[in-house]
């Protein structure tokens, strides 16, 4: 099911900026029990982006009426996965932007991902990817649509053995998964790579950085190399779909989940 400003649709205009230049940002979200779960925080992170991109931010209310209706269409029950992208639509050949621009909304509505259960009960185990992340603090921390880079990591491995992959910056410094936020624990501290030059601002990550303030757990941001993280007492990973992930197994290392993933998901959950 798609709406295209508002409207069923299934076809966008060639002459969109967001296919021919990635030019737009993007959410993914979870529809459960009538609403968009981290709805505030969905939109603070898409109204960020608007303002780094340049793009006119949708009216929160015009948005909220249309996920009603898309999902009042679909029929949905339980959880479901909605996807928004909104692009700066139409233009001429060449980049120059148009000098009236009429920002695209796509929103789309898909199954909610069954993962297995043991991926939050043992962990799960972790890709080196080799394509590196780009250094970009302009575009760093926003959701837009160039992900070139997290297609070519995600097309190095196929075996489901791994349910993600980890990637490093140019420089190889430890940044994050293909699709999801890292998180180590070391002496009872959390630790977390900086966002500042490239990486997502990941939903879920902010509300654990939020969750161990409040349970008084220290937490470190900044720069690491992979011999960071491979001497962590316990790794775990995040999304906004997934939630919390422990890792078990990475190159030559093994963990079991800590005791602060739970406190966190807990946390989380309350």
């Amino acid at each position: 099911m798609f709406l295209l400003n508002g409207q069923p649709a299934d076809a966008l205009p060639l002459t969109d900026r967001g296919l021919q230049y990635g030019d737009g940002l993007f959410e993914t979200m979870v529809w459960q029990d009538g609403t968009i779960r981290y709805w505030q925080d969905h939109f603070a992170r898409l109204q960020t982006g608007c303002l780094k991109l340049g793009i006119v931010c949708p009216a929160r209310e015009l948005l909220e009426e249309e996920l009603q209706l898309l999902t009042a269409r679909a029929g949905v029950s339980g959880k479901q996965v909605v996807k928004l992208i909104l692009t700066r639509g139409s233009g001429g050949r060449g980049y120059r932007l148009p000098q009236e621009p009429r920002p695209s909304r796509i929103l789309s509505l898909h199954d909610f991902p069954e993962y297995p259960e043991t991926f939050y009960s043992e962990g799960v185990r972790l890709h080196l990817c080799k394509t590196p992340l780009g250094l970009n603090p302009v575009l760093a921390g926003i959701k837009h649509l160039n992900r070139l880079e997290q297609v070519l990591a995600r097309s190095e491995w196929e075996d489901d053995a791994y349910a993600e992959g980890l990637m490093l910056d140019q420089s190889g410094y430890v940044i994050e998964g293909t699709m999801s936020n890292v998180f180590w624990i070391r002496g009872e501290k959390i630790l977390t790579p900086s966002i500042e030059r490239c990486g997502v601002a990941g939903i879920l990550r902010g509300r654990i950085l939020q969750a161990a303030e409040a349970a008084g757990i220290p937490v470190e941001v900044s720069e690491y190399t992979l011999d960071d993280l491979l001497d962590a007492e316990g790794v775990f990973l995040s999304n906004s779909v997934i939630g919390i992930w422990p890792v078990r197994e990475f190159l030559d290392r093994r963990w079991q989940p800590h005791a602060i993933v739970r406190q966190l998901r807990q946390a989380l959950s309350a």
